[in-house]
Order: C-alpha cells, then structure tokens, then sequence
C-alpha cells in the first residue's frame, strides 16, 4: 500500500539512509523536512533527489507555525522523527540549541501531528503513526556487564543526552493523555555512508587518510555497540509499519568495541585499502588526549525485542559494516572533502567546561 512518510532531519546521516531506503525498497511518497543546518546535507540525498516521489521542504522542526502547514497540506500518514542535534561533544560547548531542537521543536511536531491526527477520517486515523527515533544514551552508562532493556531507567549524562530523554518522556506523554499513536525506538551508535566526520569513525578514516592525528578520549577504553546505518533504516522501517502502538523497540548491532579497538581497526583498513599512499603504519597517528566530561563507559544494547516481535536482525557484522565504510570514504572523497571545506575541519569540540 502506498503512504505518505513526513520525515523530519531527512538530509542528516541517519535519516537520508532512511529516505534513500524508503524511495528505493518500497512504492511510498516521501516528504523530508530539514532545517539544513551543519549537518544537514542535501548531497547525501543526491541518489533519490530526481525521483517523483520524494520532496523536500526546509523548515525548522521548532518553527511551530511551519511545521503545523505542512502538516496539514502534506497530510502524511506516518511521521518518521529524526530531527536532532546529536553530537555530544557540541552539547557540552552550546547545550541551548540542543535544548531548542531535541525537546521545543519535539513539542511542535507533536502538536501539529496531534492536530493532523484528529482531523483525519476514521480509516487514516486508524492507520496514522508517529515515531519517534531516539538513542541509547537516555539511559545512561552501564558497568562491565550488562545491556540496556527497553525497561531501564533514565539516566541521561550529557545535555545532548538529558534533551533526548526528554523529547522522549514529551512522546509517550502525548500517546498515554492524549492518544497519538506513537512507536518510539532507541538505537546504539550508528556508522556507515555520509556519516558527518565529526563522529569517532569517519573523523578517524578521514584523519587517517590524511595523515593526520587520530584523538582518541582518555584511554579508549569506552566501549560502544556499533550499528551499520543501512541495518537501522531498515529497523526503521519494520517498526513503522509492523511496531505495536505505544511500544518502545532497542534497536542494536550486537557489536561492542573499545573505541580504541575501533580506531586501530580503522588504522589498518586504511592502510590496507588506500593503494599508493606514501603514509606509514595509520596507528602511529593514535594520540591519547584528556577525556570528554562525564564521557560514558559503556553502551550495550538487548534488541531481543525487535528480534522476536518483528525478525529484524542486523545484516552486517561490525567487520563488514567497516569495510563498505572505509571503502566508501575512499571512493567518494568529493562528498566529505566539501564537507570539510565548510563549518567543520575536523577540530576538537567539547572542551568548554
């Protein structure tokens, strides 16, 4: 059947992979709602931006009067929230924006989507979703042992962090008073294509293709659960269409590393791929710097849930998901090289306390 998806923060990593998804596996129209800000990118739209079912319309998910028209003239059947600021590191500099976008402009969206429910007819109302993409740092940081249940307490560490807690806590308050039929998902860290390279990976392959230093916090021994950003969009997917109304689904890659076996993974990837650099051993390029405050140990994901109620799995092993991602960088230096060339260089963020 075919829908009409709104996707907000559809030009960013996480949601172009969606859109790209959505317009090449499936028959539906596709609206992307984007601020374009410095990690919006409407090159990473460039392979499905000709189709005639995808559109796009700049707004700011926080500009309520906005958002409310395109509601209402769109009229999407599901809304795919993704619009964040996401970056920790820029968080702890300038938590405001986060502040304004994660939790404001959350409540705008849920107000134009509640507004735009009510006023469907009885069929399209039935079949109307709101879901809501967040992360697994709403809860916190887990010890040595353990996973993160779609059960577990909030504890959120970073402004970044505590916003999305709350734009979380705005969704299910919005599905429990008033009835919006909601699904909300948590996901582990994400990798892969397009990637903005001020995220450990890309920075790390970009830095090492460059020769320059590689930054690893303290002394790397902050451990992740790595998801290949194609297996989310997929994910994604899945609960949109399949996920129980009012549910929240862990979304992980069942693929923990210290983020110092990361780097070193990378480190050697590219100096296995990268045919005829003059560069010597990548892992030379490794300098221990001081930590992020109140930087996290470790995340872990149970996505059992997932698993058993919907038969998503992840396609790629971390191995694998890091080989197409360097080889990725590698053969399309164009995309990231513009990026560089603009608001982000590859600096250090994070050290304003």
């Amino acid at each position: 059947m075919n829908r009409r998806y709104l996707v907000t923060g559809g030009a960013g990593f996480i949601g172009s992979a969606l859109v790209r998804r959505l317009i090449d596996h499936t028959e539906h129209d596709v609206l992307v709602v984007d601020k374009l800000t410095y990690a919006g990118n409407l090159d990473s739209l460039a392979p499905v931006a000709n189709n005639s079912r995808y559109h796009f319309v700049q707004a700011d998910i926080a500009d309520a009067p906005a958002i409310a028209r395109i509601m209402a003239d769109y009229a999407p059947d599901v809304v795919m929230h993704l619009a964040a600021e996401s970056h920790v590191d820029r968080s702890i500099d300038g938590p405001g924006e986060f502040i304004q976008t994660n939790i404001v402009g959350t409540y705008a969206l849920l107000q134009a989507a509640l507004a735009h429910w009510r006023s469907l007819p009885e069929g399209r109302k039935a079949d109307f979703r709101f879901h809501h993409v967040s992360t697994d740092e709403v809860f916190g940081s887990l010890g040595p042992t353990g996973l993160f249940e779609e059960t577990s307490p909030y504890q959120p560490n970073s402004p970044y962090a505590a916003s999305k807690a709350s734009s979380d806590h705005l969704v299910r308050a919005w599905y429990h008073t008033y009835g919006l039929p909601v699904c909300l998902t948590n996901c582990s860290n994400n990798y892969g294509p397009y990637h903005f390279p001020e995220k450990l990976i890309p920075l790390t392959i970009i830095n090492a293709l460059e020769g320059r230093p590689i930054s690893v916090y303290g002394r790397g021994d902050n451990v992740r659960d790595w998801l290949y950003v194609d297996d989310h969009a997929e994910a994604l997917l899945l609960v949109a269409e399949r996920g129980r109304i009012g549910e929240c689904y862990n979304i992980g890659g069942r693929s923990e590393r210290t983020n110092l076996d990361v780097v070193g993974a990378i480190c050697d990837l590219v100096d296995r791929l990268a045919s005829g650099s003059a560069a010597g051993p990548r892992r030379e390029l490794i300098t221990f710097v001081s930590d992020r405050p109140g930087h996290d140990a470790r995340y872990a994901i149970d996505c059992g849930k997932i698993e058993r109620e919907l038969g998503w799995r992840p396609r790629h092993d971390f191995d694998s998901g890091l080989i197409a991602t360097v080889r990725w960088y590698l053969d399309n230096q164009t995309w990231w090289q513009r990026v560089r060339s603009g608001v982000y260089r590859g600096e250090r963020l994070g050290l304003s306390v």
